[in-house]
């Protein structure tokens, strides 16, 4: 898919996002799609080698995740999830999906009651692989995000030898997304179809 090539970065980003979210809003068979597009990840070698893996929790329309949170959880390794306070990402050890509860804005998030207790918090640098969601991106692994920034301040801190997986539907794979300097590389973009090979962090 292509967007228009004439404005700046930032004005194109944001009809791509636009074109993205109404590809993804219209996408069928969501719940079936999301389950062989985790399963490719599941599969991929980089999943398999981690002993710590970073999930998201999908929100409205992304790549759902949740239906394979139980799966992960019985498969040996340690399950972080991301969540949000005042504009940056925590990340909490995830042992069982009801650790998890419906928070403020509808989003399926680590219990209130749980997210002080020391042993659930986990620093990025512990983190082995990390499955990033995303808006719309190419198959360079150039992404966008809902222009927030959390996932690219979160990502500076990883370790630099972290492979950074996205999950994607195809209907938000573009042509080039416009990528500025803040912004990270994917090293793999994950589809209903294939996995793509992103250029990483250089």
């Amino acid at each position: 898919m292509t967007a228009d090539t004439s404005a700046d970065p930032s004005a194109r980003k944001q009809l791509i996002r636009e074109q993205a979210h109404a590809n993804r809003n219209a996408q069928e068979n969501k719940d079936e799609l999301s389950r062989v597009i985790v399963g490719r990840c599941m599969q991929l070698p980089e999943f398999q080698r981690a002993k710590t893996v970073l999930f998201y929790i999908d929100v409205r329309s992304e790549v759902r995740t949740r239906n394979d949170l139980a799966n992960a959880l019985t498969g040996g390794k340690k399950i972080v999830v991301p969540y949000c306070v005042e504009g940056e990402l925590e990340l909490f050890h995830l042992e069982h999906t009801d650790e998890l509860a419906i928070g403020m804005y509808k989003i399926l998030e680590p219990r209130d009651d749980l997210r002080s207790v020391a042993a659930k918090k986990v620093d990025v640098k512990e983190i082995d692989l990390i499955i990033v969601p995303g808006v719309a991106f190419d198959r360079r692994g150039g992404r966008t995000g809902h222009g927030k920034g959390y996932y690219d301040k979160m990502l500076e801190h990883a370790r630099p030898d972290t492979p950074l997986v996205a999950l994607a539907f195809e209907c938000q794979m573009f042509d080039e997304i416009p990528m500025q300097e803040h912004d990270v590389f994917m090293d793999k973009v994950v589809t209903e179809l294939v996995a793509y090979d992103g250029l990483g962090r250089k």
